[in-house]
């Protein structure tokens, strides 16, 4: 067996597994799904920037109590 017939064995693994996709477990997932609208696309953003910034301002508070009480450099 050469490489190329080696190379050609994965491509078409690769294919059968990738063609499949909307067939199998997930195709209920994949016809469900949707692009978002404008509204729903800025409440995730939102939501998401929030988070972030809240978990931002607990480390920062956590540092900071950590410095007072260790004395960190």
């Amino acid at each position: 067996m050469t490489v190329d017939d080696k190379l050609l064995e994965v491509q078409e693994k690769i294919e059968r597994k990738v063609g499949g996709i909307g067939r199998g477990k997930y195709s209920r997932v994949l016809k469900m799904a949707k692009k978002p609208n404008r509204e729903e696309y800025v409440k995730v953003v939102l939501i998401t920037g929030i988070g972030i910034i809240l978990l931002g301002v607990v480390g920062f508070v956590i540092y900071l109590i950590m410095g007072v009480y260790i004395h960190l450099p």
